[in-house]
């Protein structure tokens, strides 16, 4: 389990709803849906209604900062069985980089591999306890994108499992990882970006996962456990669990 994992939830049963194109630039077609992955009737495309406020928020402070640019929505509601998709479809993808074969991995090659999954893909549970943040409607991936609709750059892509997704590592000073041949100015440039996100998004009470520059969230268990991180005298439990 995951430290966030043993939050309580006490449930406020709020609706999913949908997040309008007209207000906020969407990622078309969704890339998971491009990938195969089994939404069903189900669109990603949707948040509970205070996240949705909150988004909401976000996104005014953002263009009052930066006039013209808007959030991007890379995903939102993430069905159950999507995340058992997108675990499964990320573990061979690894297993291909890696040279292995996925009929011939070891035990121990397997459970290596797993634990690079699941530091950037939580364990699609069906525990009522220890939800998956998408699958609650409650987290949300998103990056920027300017007046002419063009992409900011972050220095690297939503989902990438590698160092550069850790929201802070193109700081001044910061490690560079092997293979990555940035310039400082660049540098410099992708972590301003990823602070103007950062800033916009906890302005309107969302707080950043740890290890992912791109995913925002309120309300769930990995809300409150850093909530709690932020101000250990005041007890924080998640409003939202699984859908």
């Amino acid at each position: 389990m995951k430290p966030y994992q043993h939050i309580a939830i006490v449930a406020c049963h709020e609706p999913l709803l949908p997040i309008l194109p007209d207000r906020f630039a969407l990622e078309t077609p969704h890339p998971y849906i491009k990938l195969g992955a089994p939404y069903g009737d189900k669109s990603p495309y949707y948040l509970r209604q205070t996240v949705l406020e909150r988004l909401c928020q976000a996104q005014a402070g953002l263009q009052q900062a930066h006039p013209g640019w808007r959030i991007q929505i890379f995903d939102a509601y993430r069905p159950l069985a999507v995340q058992q998709y997108m675990v499964d479809y990320t573990f061979a993808e690894t297993v291909r980089a890696e040279g292995l074969v996925l009929e011939q991995l070891t035990e121990a090659q397997r459970q290596s591999i797993l634990t690079q999954v699941y530091q950037f893909w939580a364990v699609p549970s069906s525990n009522p306890n220890t939800p998956p943040p998408h699958s609650t409607g409650a987290a949300v991936d998103v990056t920027l994108v300017d007046a002419a609709g063009e992409a900011i750059d972050m220095g690297s892509p939503i989902d990438e499992m590698s160092p550069r997704s850790h929201p802070d590592y193109f700081a001044l000073g910061g490690e560079q990882s092997e293979g990555d041949t940035a310039l400082e100015s660049d540098r410099a440039l992708f972590h301003t970006h990823r602070q103007i996100l950062k800033s916009a998004m906890t302005s309107a009470g969302f707080r950043q996962h740890p290890g992912e520059w791109w995913h925002f969230s309120w309300g769930d268990q990995l809300w409150a456990w850093l909530m709690c991180q932020e101000n250990p005298a005041v007890a924080v439990t998640a409003r939202y669990g699984a859908i």
